[in-house]
């Protein structure tokens, strides 16, 4: 999420979300519509479950003979511009972490994938209302040559009080007395666009929450996503930012749910805790 991003909130959303399920007409018995078929042998059932168990058997053996799991000595490589599987590799993105946000990734790809979707993470949070909090994160995710310009332009952005007005917050960037302010980030995928052996750019594909929660919020929590794109660089053992973009999309079909109240809102977020992202 992007500081000054219109996040627009869901209109006329209903529905109980249940599946009905219609049974055929007529006056059979038989609840597919049909005539009553005829029972089979016992040989001929013998002979399908003989089958079955082949058939599963054979496709237990196939995927044995796939790729062989992952190990934390040879980490897989990707393709720059092209997706890999999305199973589990086996290795821990990471065992660290400075202040809350997870560091010290791998040196090869799916390190930098793992700390790109980390970052965005820490990025999009509400944490980075806050000017102590904001700092820390700041240079936490990028790299020490960009950190201090960076910092600057986003104090300039979040301390804007238009800005903050217009999201709901008072001027030190919290929520007023009753409400509760949502800021979260969530990746879906991620891809490698370009790699050598200092630098990379990855693409995250997220989606963002973002809004207050509360009784008469007039900017009530809403969903959006985006793709961000991640200039990374190896620096003093670990992935760091050095320059970031964003782009709406792609963006889902919304289903027909109901909105959840205000108060469902800000129970979630206070019980729902995040993740640690391995690519």
């Amino acid at each position: 999420m992007s500081p000054g991003d219109e996040h627009d909130s869901f209109g006329g959303v209903g529905g109980s979300g249940q599946t009905r399920t219609r049974l055929p007409e007529g006056n059979s018995g038989d609840v597919y519509g049909g005539a009553r078929r005829p029972v089979r042998s016992s040989r001929s059932l013998l002979t399908v479950v003989g089958v079955v168990v082949l058939l599963v058997a054979a496709i237990a053996f196939a995927n044995r003979g796939g790729t062989p799991p992952a190990d934390a000595s040879n980490p897989r490589s990707t393709t720059p511009g092209r997706t890999s599987p999305t199973t589990p590799t086996g290795t821990r993105p990471v065992t660290t972490k400075t202040g809350t946000i997870p560091t010290g990734y791998s040196h090869d790809d799916q390190g930098a994938q793992s700390a790109a979707a980390n970052y965005a993470v820490a990025l999009g949070s509400a944490e980075m209302f806050s000017n102590s909090a904001r700092a820390e994160i700041v240079h936490t995710v990028y790299a020490p040559a960009v950190a201090a310009a960076r910092q600057d332009d986003l104090d300039k952005v979040y301390a804007d009080q238009g800005f903050l007005s217009r999201i709901g917050l008072k001027g030190d960037g919290t929520a007023p007395q009753g409400m509760t302010f949502i800021s979260r980030t969530v990746p879906v995928g991620s891809k490698v666009e370009s790699y050598t052996d200092d630098k990379a750019t990855v693409s995250v594909w997220y989606s963002s929450l973002f809004g207050m929660a509360g009784e008469g919020s007039k900017n009530p929590v809403s969903e959006a996503w985006y793709t961000g794109s991640y200039e990374l660089q190896w620096v003093d053992g670990d992935w760091k930012v050095t320059g970031f973009s964003q782009k709406d999309g792609p963006v889902p079909v919304g289903r027909d749910q109901r909105a959840s109240t205000a108060e469902e809102m800000s129970d979630a977020v206070g019980q729902f805790g995040g993740f640690t992202y391995a690519r």
